[in-house]
């Protein structure tokens, strides 16, 4: 039960996160190609539903640096038609239920820090980039090469009103002191301040435009079949790095308030947010990590203050949308900036020079496809770079040793016997079977091999078909197979052999007692 205390709490909560989600939204909503409109039903859709359906009850949900990125890229490759935009909305949103339903949120953490770190730091640079030019008072630009070959030409046509604007609300954003950020938060200040300011000295700025105070008119997602090879991957990604962005924060919050939270239940808020987000043609989100620890500090306890702060977003929509209209663009490049340089993992830059190799290779090829490719690419590029780095470590870590002298559980002559032990010590997979079979290929000319495979933790398919189709060869050269392993191993081998080639007289538990048979 609330009690007032905690009403009081999760009010204030979520008026701050409200008042900081605000210029972000509004920001966000620009950025993304879609309007400011956009980004502030984005804030308010999600933040309502995840809030009274997810996981997490201290988060805020709502527009995200990484998410705008992305839908700005989805924005791009699909020309702006918003049907196919609200349909790959509407997708990513039902990928994240079906994550959910997998109940794959767990496996999050799982993720490689060195390409959540790239990625990142290519989002944030992103974001920069993507500022130049409102920063200047030009038209937005969606390309980062575009903007950075021709930024010498565009320097000629720089308007100084908005250069002057967007300096002054950096300099907001950075240097307000804490003292009065906590209760007001920076980027509002920028907002306030630098808005009048504007008007009255009537700078010839371009500003956000009319916000509609009415409720959105509803955009029914629709697509070709020949679309379908464009808006899955864009809806698939959109998912994934909600998916991650959101579970991260929850981790988050987790740490503060010493809770857990519970990662399917919040990616069913999340998915049903987003894809009502499509219906309303705004950008979906995620959770939002900087928002989510100041409606904590500030007092939020439960889901009242994400509900608190989607309720105060959509009073200021209805009553203070001619204000937010004449909010210059330069303002909201200035606030962006501050978020795209926030959003850089300072955490792996200050040790980059003595992190491993592989990690510094992985992260700094993730954070270049992101930049200047694509974000697709960039997923699909750090988890196979991962992947593969992680099964070479492994392999390297696997021991396999050929025995050919005494053996080392007691004084028997190996050679005289014409026996051998090869010995596995450590994962016994498809990246370890290859130097598998070059040593059994190096003692054919025996009478016995002893295969001890009892320091193994797993076998996969590939370690499993490669070991029998070895034992078959080595029986065809005359050479008596002993194969010593644990009985989940053994339990493991006999249900893969359907052509009864292994024989369970031969099999041990212990080297011991297989040299025993010599």
């Amino acid at each position: 039960m609330t009690t007032g205390l905690q009403l009081k709490g999760n009010l204030f909560g979520g008026m701050t996160a409200a008042v900081i989600a605000l210029p972000l939204a509004l920001a966000f909503g620009v950025a993304s190609g879609l309007g400011a409109t956009a980004g502030l039903y984005g804030a308010i859709i999600l933040g309502l539903v995840s809030a009274l359906v997810g996981g997490t009850p201290t988060q805020i949900s709502g527009p995200t640096g990484p998410m705008t990125v992305m839908i700005a890229s989805a924005v791009v490759t699909l020309h702006q038609d918003l049907k196919l935009i609200a349909a790959t909305i509407f997708l990513a949103g039902l990928f994240q239920l079906v994550f959910a339903m997998a109940r794959i949120g767990r496996f999050v953490r799982y993720i490689p820090y060195p390409v959540i770190s790239g990625f990142m730091s290519g989002i944030g640079i992103i974001i920069i980039i993507l500022q130049i030019h409102p920063f200047l008072g030009l038209s937005p630009e969606a390309s980062v090469l575009h903007i950075l070959t021709s930024l010498p030409q565009q320097l000629l046509q720089t308007n100084f009103s908005a250069v002057v604007l967007a300096a002054l609300a950096l300099a907001i954003v950075f240097f307000t002191p804490p003292h009065i950020s906590q209760w007001l938060p920076s980027p509002l200040i920028a907002l306030i301040v630098l808005t009048p300011l504007s008007m009255l000295l009537n700078l010839p700025v371009d500003t956000i435009g009319q916000i509609p105070s009415t409720w959105p008119d509803l955009v029914i997602p629709s697509f070709g079949f020949v679309d379908i090879r464009l808006i899955v991957p864009l809806a698939f990604t959109l998912a994934v790095l909600g998916t991650i962005d959101t579970l991260l924060t929850s981790i988050v919050a987790d740490s503060i308030t010493q809770t857990r939270h519970q990662p399917n239940k919040e990616l069913v808020g999340q998915g049903l947010g987003n894809a009502l987000c499509a219906f309303a043609g705004a950008i979906p989100g995620a959770g939002a990590t900087m928002r989510t620890v100041i409606n904590i500090k500030s007092g939020g306890t439960n889901r009242l203050s994400g509900i608190f702060h989607a309720l105060i977003l959509l009073l200021i929509v209805i009553f203070f949308a001619p204000l937010a209209a004449a909010i210059p663009m330069a303002v909201l490049a200035g606030i962006l900036i501050k978020v795209g340089i926030d959003i850089l993992d300072y955490r792996f830059l200050a040790v980059w020079k003595d992190s491993p190799r592989h990690d510094l290779g992985i992260m700094v090829s993730v954070f270049f496809v992101t930049v200047f490719i694509d974000l697709i690419t960039a997923v699909l590029l750090g988890i196979v770079m991962a992947s593969l780095s992680i099964v070479y470590r492994i392999t390297q870590a696997t021991r396999i040793n050929l025995i050919s002298e005494d053996s080392p559980t007691g004084p028997v002559d190996l050679e005289s016997k014409q026996a051998r032990i090869i010995k596995i010590e450590g994962a016994f997979f498809f990246g370890s079977s290859t130097a598998f079979e070059s040593h059994v290929n190096k003692a054919l000319n025996i009478k016995t091999m002893i295969i001890d495979i009892s320091g193994v933790p797993f076998l996969d398919i590939t370690a499993m078909f490669t070991l029998k189709d070895l034992h078959v060869t080595l029986q065809h050269s005359g050479v008596e197979v002993i194969i010593v392993a644990s009985h989940e191993l053994q339990q493991e081998l006999f249900k893969l052999d359907r052509a009864k080639t292994f024989r369970k007289d031969k099999f041990f538990t212990s080297l011991e007692d297989a040299v025993r048979q010599l």
